[in-house]
């Protein structure tokens, strides 16, 4: 990338409106040197998708399909995730899907749907909810927390065995840009003490995710698996829709498709050689975690929080 292309993408970041939205997405694409990943990257891979049931995760199981590779959609809602595999499969027949039943927020759920893997490749842990009240899960913990944070890291560590398996294993986490508003709540990540708000406490549990990636980036690189974190801009999807209808109002022509805003988390599961783990990506760059003043945490409360979430999810 030529330093006139990366002070414009830079600046095209900074200034939100423009890297968020279509336009940032395809002013960058024609200056991709590389190009797409290639046709069959994928194949004889297994990839799992949580939340492929519309949307980005929709769209990220159709993108991973069309490389070859089979995607198991994890969905909490089966028929939702019926309706999503029959619309994938009404685009590519021959697409190699298995639906499954799990639920990110109930480690139950997480544990009996892990336990019927025996090999995974790419690891997409896309599944979110935006709660407009506080909500508790049936373990006591704040539902955001426990979907966005708590649920994969379970799951990523119950699958430890089968993303050995592959020696180039990824996991890849879906966060927001939304997340740049907001500091690391280490001492509050079940928003006990502070006012709820639904965006806010979505976006808390988003840094919560970056911040945490370089960590568990170290904490899986001996089983050869890399770890990313990604934003995917402003994307029209049915969560934006339902979850902020205003925004969703105002931004509407400025919004990408599902399959532009899934294409960076595509790109992590194909491309070759594997991108550095444990950063954080969009639109198919590295970028800073911390862009607001104030914003970046204390690396000890980082490791605070991996011990709060490891200790919740019963792993040490």
């Amino acid at each position: 990338m030529g330093s006139v292309t990366k002070v414009l993408d830079t600046v095209l970041d900074r200034t939100v409106l423009g890297g968020y939205s279509r336009w940032g997405y395809r002013l960058r694409r024609r200056q991709w040197p590389d190009g797409d990943p290639a046709a069959g990257a994928l194949d004889g891979r297994v990839a799992v998708v949580t939340g492929a049931n519309s949307g980005l995760g929709e769209a990220i199981a159709a993108g991973l399909s069309g490389l070859g590779a089979t995607v198991v959609l994890a969905v909490r809602n089966r028929e939702r995730g019926e309706q999503a595999l029959a619309r994938i499969r009404a685009e590519a027949p021959d697409a190699d899907l298995v639906l499954a039943e799990c639920d990110l927020s109930e480690p139950d759920s997480i544990r009996a749907f892990a336990a019927t893997l025996e090999r995974v490749d790419v690891l997409v842990h896309n599944a979110g909810v935006l709660p407009a009240e506080r909500t508790e899960t049936a373990g006591g913990h704040e539902l955001t927390l426990a979907t966005h944070v708590l649920g994969p890291l379970l799951l990523t560590e119950l699958l430890r065995p089968a993303l050995r398996v592959t020696g180039d294993a990824r996991v890849i986490l879906m966060s927001s840009g939304g997340m740049y508003a907001q500091r690391l709540a280490a001492d509050d990540p079940e928003y006990r003490s502070s006012t709820y708000r639904g965006a806010a406490a979505y976006a808390r549990t988003k840094r919560m995710q970056v911040e945490l990636t370089p960590l568990l980036a170290e904490r899986w690189a001996a089983d050869g698996v890399s770890v990313h974190s990604m934003h995917p801009g402003w994307a029209d999807t049915p969560g934006v829709a339902g979850s902020l209808p205003t925004f969703h109002r105002l931004t509407g022509p400025l919004l990408r498709t599902s399959a532009e805003g899934a294409d960076t988390a595509v790109w992590l599961a194909a491309t070759a050689p594997a991108p550095p783990s444990g950063r954080f990506w969009h639109d198919r760059r590295s970028r800073p975690r911390h862009v607001l003043p104030g914003t970046r945490p204390a690396r000890a409360d980082v490791h605070r929080l991996l011990g709060y979430c490891l200790d919740a999810i019963g792993t040490r």
